[in-house]
């Protein structure tokens, strides 16, 4: 069966609302943001992270995913839902948050679940430019490197870095392969209408005072030597 397509499966499943209404997207959306500026805090105050906050201040954008989940049992899969916000250099801002969801399938043995918190940065405009659409493969779409390992020639050449604290055993997580997809719902939830994710980061047209508290913690660490 083509990969592909079980990743689409697995993230229709994962996105798949409960009989959601509006409200409940939108406190769905509200907890994201929060824990989001949890993780944020947790990698900048990692001493074992120096690498994390030397290339934060070149970055185009961060990926914040406060819970990735990997688990299943012969085929398993990871997943997870997060929020991207984009670095305006010209006026030195980060912009408001877009949500996205992240799937991946795997084959072979395997139990268990795991859990972590990820991180990617966005290094390059091409990676930029590849979540404005919908839908995203990382490492075809745009190339990733898993850091700290990729902090050499690696992280000059991609166009993203990753890295996952571990809240259990989570050892040798890789998202090479995994989709990203936009999280339309969460995005109206929060916005209160339907929005792109060109009209939240280039034209800026919404705003959500919400997460104001979080787009200060990366402006601090923008601009901290």
């Amino acid at each position: 069966m083509n990969k592909l397509f079980l990743i689409s499966l697995f993230l229709i499943f994962f996105n798949a609302p409960a009989f959601a209404d509006l409200n409940k997207d939108q406190k769905t959306a509200f907890e994201i943001v929060n824990e989001s500026k949890v993780t944020l805090k947790n990698f900048n105050d990692d001493p074992e992270l120096k690498w994390f906050r030397n290339h934060f201040t070149r970055a185009k954008g961060i990926l914040i995913i406060p819970t990735l989940l990997k688990g299943g049992f012969i085929f398993g899969g990871s997943g997870g839902t997060g929020v991207l916000f984009r670095h305006d250099i010209e006026n030195n801002q980060w912009s408001y948050p877009g949500f996205y969801s992240i799937g991946s399938i795997s084959v072979g043995f395997q139990i268990g679940l795991e859990v972590a918190e990820v991180v990617l940065l966005i290094m390059t405009d091409r990676g930029m430019d590849a979540l404005l659409s919908s839908k995203l493969q990382l490492g075809s779409d745009a190339s990733i490197a898993l850091g700290p390992i990729g902090i050499g020639t690696q992280a000059a050449t991609s166009d993203v870095l990753q890295y996952a604290r571990a809240k259990g055993a989570f050892v040798g997580l890789t998202l090479e392969g995994s989709i990203l997809t936009t999280r339309d719902s969460l995005n109206e939830a929060y916005y209160g209408r339907p929005v792109s994710p060109v009209e939240i980061f280039i034209k800026s047209e919404v705003n959500n005072s919400q997460a104001d508290s979080i787009r200060y913690m990366l402006d601090t660490l923008q601009n901290t030597p």
